[in-house]
């Protein structure tokens, strides 16, 4: 078995984030790294939008990434920490869009290793040296220079290491011009190693080193070191030179610190806590990001706790000396893993879980009440300050982006009854978590909707001037008039336009530099500038029935298939060019290409007739309405759009131009064909079908993002567009539509007009290159798991947080703190407190912003979930007590319950403490569950002895993974009752599946275990298991003797029973069944074999054999933590293998992964990559530079088109 790998959506979990200016210009980008891709962001200034430049797969894990800038320069540089063991440094190319490898220096090992650098990076804020270090005794200093052309040049490595030593956090000292110097936050643990007692241990102090880079004698010494009082996490660098005093904020439990060396004593100043606040109050507090504003004038830093709150951190100096640092309460924000401050005055708040924001910086917080925190107040030792948290004041939201990150569970199922398949997927960790059904399309906002006087067939935007941005009118047709619609602040009817409305129109267009036409069945419109009027009438009684115009030329077709050109001459005056073309048939549609720029005309037309043929006709002056080519069709053409496609994008990469002119052709059967038209000889080649839908596709141009893009219309509507280096066709998640014409206005500045029944719609498409639209349902604690209740097609989740309280506790202790603030007060004070109290009471922050309150270990809140996936109403929550961690769940019948009736089985843990890892006991609640799936009624529950960690319904009773037993339970009248069990599984059961006979069991850490249920003896025999051990988090089957298993690590095997495998086994005449319990290694007599292993490289927590796309195949969906979906194809022939394993071979030599990683070995992390070719690196080949394309192409006996063809097939073949 032969797989494919392809990814649908990438990761959206941001782990770093830095912004600069990547591309030299004044804009200002965000890059992030998502594991293990790179994605640069650019904030649109104006509206705030986060646009995506360009993503790149590094084929490695990202461990740390800064920006720098030499001194003087415009451009910054990115500096990527990864496990290649190699210092990587990128340029990002905005010409081309690329990041180019500027240097690329080996220092280690491969692999995320502890003593090889690359985890903690550091650069001297004037860009002159880098530092990389590892988590235990390695660091290298790397100087950086310009040579005499102004390229950067980077040094050989000067060493800075220290055994015995580990390594929190480093930093670059802002010093101005002096030695560059990194400061360290370091452990040194040699004593507590040699000391059994562990006293040693607790005694050891955490110091900050200072490391001074001695440019003069070009090495690195250790300059000072001092031990820290608290336990420090990460380290701030304060500007120095002339913009500020140097040093570093050390940012400790409970406290922030600044330090710096010469005469400069500590200041310190608490870390302030929430009032009245229901954590746990002997948890300490600590800061988890900052990001640092610097401008000529002043500089702040905001810093955010583990809460989220965020403080506006300055600094007081007197002389270059610190005399006291102030803290304010800014806002509260997700708890974020990196932010970023813009000098727009956008703030970028990665969040560690869930949805990524940008905000815009309203206020900076100086003139309003806000108590200020400053280290100059008095203090008793131990204690600090308190803050009432408030909903945003300074901050005002901008732009959300997406993120599924982590996806718990996931399931495609198509509930909405929509054809197409939805994924449902669990996601988000604690209150901001949310269950997302995601349907393949484009998001489309709705801009206006306006009601028309009847049913409309055609619609057109035309400008006034060729050189204004906006349009300026929207034409609508109907069957026997014409409405024109003037575009300014609103949309009105106006009459004086020179448009005949008396009559429906087939076409209006712009001509030439300020003139329009309008193309009715009598004739032809020409409307100067002056409002004066051309017409020309149609001769006889024939009638126009097709039209095609551009900026300069007008193709008209008269019944009978006779075809009139006009050109427009130098004066505006439209003429019409002497000979008349007859068609051999009736013309169905036509097209014209734009006028390319420097050009007078467009060269080609193509005509579509009813012989099911498609002409592409010369409009060159020398040889006039001359055919040139021609092509057969599968059925009559409905329409033809001639667009410009591919090279560089126009609105980002500046010129734009460079692509191929393609001519797409929309079919009255539903299908669209893309063929690629040769710009000298006219000939069609290179054709690429896909089936979009039940109706004809009637074809639109329109512009996105700067460069032409074909708006498809069936049953429903697709968008065809080139971004970032590769073509998509993607539908719109909208209903369907019937014209339409791109719009552009102050308010709108690239959206579509269409019309839709009686109605006009204005739509804006924002989120090009994304695969998915979601729709997000919001839900209380983070959901482990859910089932589909078939009959309604409801969701049943089971929703768990660690650390936290339930809805019944918090109330009890907000009663209990408000009853202590009233006992507390004194007896004139007792009016104040007891407003205090019902203040207290009542007041609501919402937990999904501010957070749910921490409990402490071994504290759990759970509820069961029953919500509808349509609309996102949940109806019913069933909570359990405090303490009762609700861990499975299974929908199943029992054989001797009446038929049809269902149950729900929830496992549950009891005082489940994670680490190390103890349990009071667990229980099974079953509930009975009406058909509408709207209303459950507990039956009675059952304890068990251990964590039931997995169920899963089995002959019409159910199995219980408690612990490492593997139990079959029967349904009775107070409890569940105990029908058989085995006790072979080695550690603990995590998921159990079921086909026929056979149970597929996976252990926590030993892969899986096939197991024989014997009816007759009643026995559950282990017969078959796995040679390797996996730490396996989910698994599927996919035949009677086929498991796929994804690990811990990010790995997905196949497992496969050999074929002589039987799990008959033969009576043993003695009756001890020694045989079976003996087996090999002490495990089962018979092994199993991997067919195909592939590091994923994100750890994946779902697995479904599924089908995609209606039609299409099936192939293995997973879903990985970081938020990613994808899918592994098997492949259908070994034709088709071989050519991509070849290419695959090809990339890996020709465009080796960009920090340095070798790919081959990556996708072997952990066991050699088996079977499995990766769709993602051969993909990359669209978007290497077109000599290599060639040279590789013709290695493969093929031609670039044709390798891009069949990377474009499989993958619509499967998926989208």
């Amino acid at each position: 078995m032969h797989l494919y790998n392809l990814t649908l959506q990438r990761a959206t979990g941001i782990t770093h984030a830095v912004h600069g200016n990547f591309s030299g210009s004044k804009m200002q980008e965000i890059l992030v790294s998502r594991g293990k891709t790179l994605e640069l962001l650019r904030p649109d200034p104006n509206t705030g939008k986060v646009h995506t430049l360009l993503t790149m797969e590094v084929f490695g894990v990202i461990r740390s990434l800064m920006s720098f800038r030499l001194t003087g320069g415009t451009k910054d540089y990115i500096v990527v920490g990864s496990d290649s063991g190699r210092i990587v440094i990128l340029e990002y190319i905005p010409q081309k869009n690329f990041f180019d490898k500027v240097h690329q220096e080996t220092f280690g090992k491969s692999g995320c290793r502890r003593i090889v650098p690359g985890q903690y990076l550091a650069i001297d804020p004037k860009g002159r040296a880098v530092m990389i270090g590892a988590i235990e005794k390695q660091k290298l200093v790397y100087i950086l220079n310009r040579d005499a052309q102004a390229r950067l040049t980077i040094s050989s490595p000067l060493e800075a290491h220290k055994s015995n030593t580990l390594v929190y956090h480093t930093v670059g000292v802002d010093v101005g011009f002096e030695n560059p110097m990194f400061a360290c936050l370091e452990i040194d643990y040699e004593e507590a190693d040699s000391d059994p007692t562990g006293e040693a241990a607790q005694r050891t102090q955490q110091t900050l080193t200072f490391y001074e880079l001695d440019l003069g004698l070009n090495h690195v010494v250790r300059k000072y070191s001092e031990p820290l009082e608290e336990h420090a996490n990460f380290l701030v660098s304060v500007p120095g030179g002339n913009d500020g005093p140097s040093g570093v904020l050390v940012c400790s439990e409970n406290y922030l610190t600044y330090k710096n060396l010469g005469d400069q004593h500590d200041i310190r100043c608490p870390i302030p806590r929430r009032r009245n606040d229901l954590d746990d109050p002997e948890r300490g507090m600590i800061f988890v990001c900052s990001a640092t504003h610097r401008t000529k004038s002043m500089f702040f830093f905001l810093a955010q706790t583990e809460q989220g709150d965020v403080f506006k951190v300055t600094l007081e100096t007197d002389e270059d000396v610190v005399t006291e640092i102030r803290l304010k309460y800014f806002d509260t924000v997700p708890v974020a893993s990196a932010m970023c401050v813009l000098k727009t005055g956008f703030l970028f708040v990665a969040s560690e879980f869930g949805n990524h924001y940008l905000y815009q910086i309203a206020h900076l917080g100086d003139d309003d009440d806000e108590p200020e925190f400053s280290s100059a107040m008095p203090l008793e030792e131990g204690d600090t300050f308190f803050f009432a948290p408030r909903p945003l004041r300074n901050l005002v939201p901008v732009d959300e982006m997406d993120s599924l990150s982590p996806i718990l569970a996931c399931q495609v199922a198509d509930l909405a009854n929509e054809d197409t398949p939805q994924l449902y997927l669990l996601c988000g960790r604690g209150p901001r978590s949310s269950v997302r059904v995601l349907r393949h399309g484009l998001e489309v906002s709705e801009m206006a909707v306006s009601e028309l006087p009847g049913n409309p067939n055609a619609v057109w935007t035309v400008k006034r001037r060729a050189d204004e941005e906006y349009d300026a009118y929207i034409i609508v047709s109907f069957v026997n008039a014409t409405l024109v619609l003037s575009i300014g602040e609103t949309v009105e009817e106006v009459t004086d336009s020179g448009f005949l409305g008396t009559t429906p129109t087939l076409c209006c267009s712009s001509l030439g530099d300020d003139a329009l036409v309008q193309v009715y069945p009598d004739g032809i419109r020409h409307i100067r500038a002056d409002k004066r009027v051309n017409e020309w009438k149609a001769p006889g009684k024939k009638t126009i029935v097709k039209c095609a115009v551009n900026q300069r030329q007008v193709v008209i077709a008269l019944t009978g298939g006779e075809l009139f050109y006009f050109v427009m001459d130098p004066t505006g005056q439209l003429n019409e060019y002497t000979e008349r073309k007859e068609m051999p048939s009736d013309v169905v549609c036509m097209a014209l290409g734009n006028v390319p720029t420097g050009e007078q005309q467009s060269r080609f037309l193509a005509v579509g007739l009813a012989d099911n043929t498609v002409r592409i006709i010369s409009l060159d002056p020398s040889d006039c309405l001359s055919p040139l080519s021609m092509q057969a069709l599968p059925a009559a053409a409905e329409s033809l759009c001639m667009v410009e496609m591919g090279g560089v994008e126009g609105g980002r990469g500046g010129g734009g131009g460079g692509g191929a002119l393609h001519l797409n052709i929309g079919l009255q059967n539903g299908v669209l064909l893309r063929t690629v038209l040769d710009p000298v000889s006219g000939d069609l080649a290179d054709t690429r079908t896909r089936y979009l839908g039940s109706r004809p596709v009637k074809l639109f141009r329109i512009r996105m993002q700067g460069s032409d893009a074909v708006l498809a219309m069936s049953s429903r509507s697709w968008l065809s567009y080139y971004y970032q280096s590769r073509f998509h066709l993607t539908p719109l998640s909208y209903e369907a539509l019937e014209h339409a014409s791109g719009f552009s206005s102050e308010q709108c500045p690239e959206g579509i007009v269409a019309i839709s029944t009686n109605t006009l719609r204005i739509l804006a498409l924002e989120k090009l290159g994304a695969v998915f639209n979601q729709v997000s349902f919001p839900v209380e604690y983070t959901p482990r798991k859910f089932v589909i209740h078939p009959e309604s097609a409801n969701l049943i989740i089971i929703e768990a947080d660690h650390n936290a309280y339930s809805e019944e506790v918090k109330k009890q202790r907000r009663i209990q703190m408000a009853e202590e603030m009233q006992e507390a007060a004194g007896e004139e004070e007792q009016e104040l407190a007891r407003e205090m109290a019902e203040a207290f009471l009542n007041e609501d922050l919402p937990e999904a912003s501010f957070g749910a309150p921490k409990a402490g270990p071994g504290q759990w809140a759970s509820a069961l979930r029953l919500l509808n996936p349509s609309d996102g109403t949940t109806l019913h929550i069933e909570r359990f007590p405090q303490n009762e961690a609700a861990l499975s769940i299974a929908l199943c019948k029992f054989a001797n319950q009446p038929e049809g009736q269902q149950f729900i089985v929830i496992g549950v843990a009891k005082d489940y403490q994670l680490n190390p890892r103890q349990v009071a006991g667990g229980f099974l609640y079953t509930y009975k569950v009406n058909s509408e799936c709207t209303e459950i009624t507990l039956v009675h529950k059952t304890a068990v002895e251990d964590v039931p960690g997995a169920l899963c319904p089995f002959q019409g009773r159910l199995l219980v993974g408690a612990g490492r037993m593997l139990r079959l339970y029967d349904m009775g009248k107070k409890k569940m009752l105990r029908k058989c069990e085995n006790k072979h599984i080695p550690n603990l059961i995590v998921s159990i599946q079921s086909m026929g006979h056979r149970i597929y069991v996976s252990d926590v850490q030993e892969s899986v275990s096939l197991v024989r249920y014997r009816r007759r003896e009643n026995q559950l025999i282990v017969f078959a298991d796995d040679t390797h051990p996996r730490w396996i988090t989910t698994t599927t089957v996919l035949d009677y003797g086929t498991v796929a298993a994804a690990d811990k690590f990010g790995n997905i095997a196949i497992v496969r029973l050999p074929p002589g495998c039987s799990d008959e086994v033969e009576e043993d005449p003695t009756g001890s069944k020694a045989l079976w319990d003996r087996g090999l290694l002490n495990g089962a007599s018979q092994k199993a074999e991997a067919v195909s292993c592939f590091h994923v490289g994100e750890i994946v927590t779902s697995l479904q054999r599924a089908t995609l796309i209606p039609g299409g195949s099936e192939a293995l969906v997973y879903a990985t933590l970081s938020g990613s979906v994808g899918v592994l194809v098997p492949f259908t022939s070994h034709e088709d293998q071989d050519f991509f394993q070849h290419l695959e071979m090809h990339m890996r030599s020709e465009n080796p992964p960009l920090c340095g990683r070798d790919h081959l070995s990556f996708r072997s992390y952990y066991y050699p990559v088996k079977n499995v070719l990766d769709g993602d690196l051969c993909e990359q080949f669209n978007s290497i530079d077109p000599a290599k394309q060639k040279s590789i192409a013709e290695d493969l006996d093929r031609t670039p088109s044709e390798v891009s063809k069949k990377l474009e097939d499989i993958r619509t073949r499967y998926a989208f």
